[in-house]
């Protein structure tokens, strides 16, 4: 197992991750669900945690994340969907007509030290072909 570091604690915390356009509109799509990767990239790199894997489907977002517990899932998760709905609907103006807000309030988080971080990788990989 690989663990990560920082100035006072050793870990590993892998996250799988799961949140839906309000209403679960299928609006990840037309260069939406690409500009989304990138702003969540550079959210990763700023917030120093890891995306391990994601997959954007139209109505929902997979993601593998690796969180330094510091930091926390739940701070790391509302910066992702904060800064990608601010910048998305600014960029994408059909999105403020359509939806009151991008994201809903709510998310799914399961830690996956159950696991084999394989078996939830090759989980979300497929779900592209659900």
């Amino acid at each position: 197992m690989d663990y990560k570091s920082n100035n006072n604690v050793v870990y590993s915390c892998r996250y799988h991750v799961v949140f839906c356009p309000k209403y679960r509109r299928p609006v990840l799509v037309d260069g939406v669900d690409e500009r989304f990767r990138q702003i969540a990239r550079q959210v990763a790199d700023e917030l120093s945690f890891e995306i391990i894997e994601m997959e954007v489907m139209p109505d929902h977002v997979h993601m593998l994340l690796e969180v330094d517990p510091q930091l926390g899932i739940h701070r790391a998760v509302k910066r992702l969907k904060g800064r990608t709905s601010h910048d998305l609907r600014e960029e994408f103006p059909w999105l403020r007509k359509r939806l009151p807000s991008l994201w809903t309030s709510s998310y799914f988080v399961s830690t996956v030290g159950g696991a084999p971080l394989a078996a939830v990788r090759r989980y979300i990989e497929s779900q592209k072909n659900v």
